[in-house]
């Protein structure tokens, strides 16, 4: 078995190649290679922590495993980040596990490559502003794949805690695009695409804020009560997602589900524009990609990871 620990990643795992392999996975989910098994997620009962597990299986790339880990939000006490996981890839000829991936880093990049491709599909033409909702831990890696992979002449955020968005205004500048603190109502009529990363269990973003084309990448929402969208801002955007069911579920897309607001046929796979079976933003003027972060994400950027380390010398082998 293969060890790439936490502390490799990031000279390892660059904006770029995550995006590669989550449009890819993306794709393969879509036209049927690639499917995720159902997501594990509970309350443990100790330390307000989230545990859970989320797998899947490619039959493209064979890729086999899962992610373990979850979020616990007094790590800080502790000098640690929230989110803590662990990667296992397994051979799937024999079923033996072939590789154990520090999951942390590659958890925050894929989640923000996932946005940047949804953007990538589903920005209105000509998008120059970017719009920021949440300035935690994720929100910086959001932030810099937008700004990689996108066309933006200007940020603007907005925080429950102002003073958090110095964070992001230090992203900008690595940049060199400006960065302006707004209200919501602001942030809604201005920004073109706009990144919501938040751990919210109420609506942030409401129907009334936004006007104009928009795309609206909402990755905050991965658990049962979780929201950052009024349901009535969903039921009037064309939707897309990475996994329906879990969208439905536990995705963003619950709570107008629930409601009534939305049916299943309204929400799309996003893989389907990329291979090309869907026309994306047509003629809607606010597009929603709610991403829920899938199994197959994980196992597809640690792959990346493993073979690179191994390229490298920066994996560990031991015998189990």
């Amino acid at each position: 078995m293969w060890v790439v620990p936490e502390k490799e990643i990031a000279g390892l795992m660059t904006l770029e190649a995550a995006f590669d392999a989550v449009e890819s996975v993306f794709a393969a989910m879509a036209s049927g290679d690639a499917y995720n098994f159902p997501v594990v997620r509970e309350a443990i009962g100790h330390k307000d922590a989230l545990y859970g597990f989320k797998g899947g299986f490619d039959s493209q790339s064979l890729s086999l495993g899962l992610k373990a880990g979850g979020y616990w939000p007094h790590n800080h006490e502790q000098g640690l980040i929230n989110h803590q996981s662990t990667v296992f890839l397994f051979d799937p000829d024999t079923g033996r596990v072939s590789a154990a991936v520090g999951g942390n880093l590659l958890t925050a990049l894929r989640t923000a490559a996932a946005s940047a491709v949804s953007t990538k599909y589903l920005a209105p033409k000509g998008a120059k502003v970017l719009g920021m909702i949440g300035a935690g831990h994720q929100a910086a890696f959001q932030m810099r794949s937008a700004l990689r992979f996108g066309q933006f002449e200007k940020v603007i955020g907005w925080n429950l805690h102002p003073e958090m968005l110095s964070r992001l205004a230090d992203v900008a500048a690595e940049f060199g695009v400006p960065f302006q603190t707004v209200g919501l109502d602001q942030l809604g009529e201005q920004a073109d695409v706009i990144i919501s990363i938040t751990s919210s269990y109420d609506p942030i973003l409401m129907d009334a804020h936004v006007t104009g084309p928009t795309h609206i990448a909402a990755m905050g929402t991965d658990t049962q009560g979780k929201q950052e969208l009024d349901p009535a801002l969903v039921a009037r955007a064309a939707l897309f997602t990475d996994e329906v069911a879990q969208s439905l579920g536990i995705g963003e897309f619950q709570h107008a589900a629930a409601q009534k607001l939305i049916l299943e046929d309204n929400v799309i796979a996003l893989g389907r524009i990329i291979n090309g079976d869907h026309p994306g933003r047509g003629d809607a003027e606010v597009t929603i990609f709610d991403g829920t972060g899938v199994g197959l994400q994980d196992l597809a950027v640690a792959s990346a990871v493993v073979k690179l380390a191994k390229q490298q010398g920066k994996a560990i082998e031991v015998e189990i």
